[in-house]
Parts: structure tokens; C-alpha cells; sequence
């Protein structure tokens, strides 16, 4: 059992292994692809259904040689939320295509495109710092919706009377802003408002500048933020963890500064008796 974890570990580190599931996800996508074309699905629906069963039986074999690269416990398979999500897009995929399961089926062959997010370091990354992120994209969506509700109630106030249907109650006035935000159309809205009043366009500019370029940059350092947290924490995690020798080396260099410390104190004061 011995010979056969260590081959295990050796395949499932290999970046030649990792490779070949990048590229079976990839051709996993493009039979999904292939499968929305009628005509391709109905001529070629067995070469298709053979590459998904393939594809399945891979994915199978690659999470048993991960448990057994864990032998005498394979069950720390599971203590890995990524290797979590790759088990449940296996079970998903085992499900019958046919009958009630039909949708869970098609589920878990769709969801096989996002075990790229599992397989390759750096989007494993990005996930993750999205997920730290969420706390403190809270509070910036907080500010945000404190803006926009401040300024749906001027627009109303302003607009309601002359562009009821951009800002006649706080609903669409909300929509408005949010439309605003994406800095699609908003100078028609500005137009449209300036023919009514002259200096409309200093709240939309104002909105503009702290909407979307002050808002929209807080999310994006919150995230980049957290990105590099998320790095750190990675490669902590690669530092191999220190060896028995090399704690040994340590405290005999430490002993010795001691040692050459104390020389040095009792010399200064022979030194000092000396002296007197």
C-alpha cells in the first residue's frame, strides 16, 4: 500500500497531471457547447454521450488517487472545500440524464467548466479573496445604498413634475441612478433634465464622481486588498515547516551568542574592578 500512495502522490503533484484535467475541463465545455447545436447533437449523440461518460470515469479516478495519495487517511480528502466541490460535481454528474433528474444532470455537467476555478492556483486565489471580501464589500454596498438613496430623494424633489418616468417615485428613481452608475446613457437623463433646469448637471456630475469613480474604486482596493492577504496566506502555507535539525542549528547558534555575550559582560567587568 506503501509503494502504491507514494505513486499516487507522485502523479496527483505531477503538472503534467494537472494539465491533462485542465484539458479535459476544457474539452468537457466544448461537448457542452457542442450539445446547444441541434444538428451536431443529433448526429453525433453517441461520440458525444462516450466523451462525457470518459471525461466522468477520469474525474472518478482522479479523486480516488487523491484519497489514496492521503492513505492511512483518506477521509482529509474532504477537509479541502475545493476538493468538496469537485466531489459534488462527480455525484451530480452520476445522476441520470433522463426523467425527473434531468435538470440535476445537466447541473453537474455544467458545473464541470467551473472545476477550472479548482484546478488552477490563481483563480483558486481570486475566489478566495472574493469570499474574504464579502464582509467589507458589505459596508461599501451600505455607503453605496445611503448615495443612492439620498440622491433619489433630490432627483424626486427636482424631476418628478417635468420626467415622471425617469423619477416619479423612489423605485424608478433608484433605477435611474443605478443606470447612471454604469455611465450608460446618463447624459441623455442629463439632457433631458437640463432643458428644465439649467444647473441639473451639477448633481448628476457630483453623483457621477462619487457613485461610480469613489464607490466603485472602494471595491476595487477592498478586493485587491484582500487579494494580497490571500497570497500571503498561500504562501505560508508552501513554507515547508522547519525540521528538527534545523531547530537544533538554531539553538546551538543561540547558545553560542549566549556564551560569547557572557564573555563579553564578564570581561567589562574585570575591566571595571580593575580600574578602581
Amino acid at each position: 500500500m506503501d509503494l502504491l500512495t507514494k505513486n499516487a502522490q507522485r502523479v496527483v503533484a505531477s503538472s503534467y497531471f494537472e494539465y491533462f484535467i485542465i484539458a479535459l475541463i476544457l474539452v468537457s465545455a466544448a461537448i457542452l457547447g457542442l450539445r446547444t447545436e441541434p444538428a451536431i447533437a443529433e448526429e453525433y449523440d453517441g461520440l458525444l454521450t462516450l466523451g462525457n461518460r470518459i471525461i466522468l470515469a477520469i474525474f472518478i479516478i482522479e479523486a480516488l488517487l487523491k484519497m489514496i495519495a492521503l492513505w492511512p487517511r483518506p477521509l482529509d480528502y474532504f477537509k479541502d472545500g475545493w476538493n468538496i466541490f469537485d466531489f459534488t460535481v462527480i455525484v451530480f454528474s452520476l445522476v441520470p440524464a433522463t426523467g425527473t433528474f434531468a435538470l440535476i444532470a445537466r447541473l453537474g455537467r455544467l458545473l464541470r467548466v467551473l472545476r477550472l476555478i479548482s484546478t488552477i492556483e490563481d483563480l483558486r486565489l481570486i475566489v478566495a479573496a472574493l469570499v474574504r471580501s464579502i464582509p467589507s464589500v458589505g459596508h461599501v454596498m451600505m455607503l453605496m445604498s445611503i448615495i443612492v438613496y439620498i440622491y433619489a430623494i433630490v432627483g424626486i424633489q427636482l424631476f418628478q413634475e417635468s420626467h415622471p418616468e425617469k423619477w416619479g417615485n423612489i423605485g424608478l428613481a433608484v433605477l435611474t441612478l443605478f443606470e447612471i452608475i454604469t455611465l450608460e446613457g446618463w447624459v441623455e437623463v442629463n439632457a433631458a433634465a437640463m432643458e428644465t433646469h439649467p444647473y441639473a448637471w451639477i448633481y448628476f456630475v457630483s453623483f457621477v464622481i462619487v457613485g461610480t469613480f469613489v464607490v466603485v474604486n472602494l471595491f476595487i482596493a477592498v478586493v485587491i486588498n484582500n487579494l494580497d492577504r490571500a497570497k500571503e496566506e498561500r504562501l505560508r502555507e508552501l513554507q515547508p515547516p522547519v525540521s528538527r535539525e534545523e531547530l537544533l542549528r538554531e539553538l546551538r547558534a543561540t547558545q553560542d551568542s549566549l556564551r560569547r555575550l557572557e564573555t563579553r559582560i564578564s570581561g567589562l567587568g574585570e575591566d571595571s574592578q580593575s580600574g578602581k
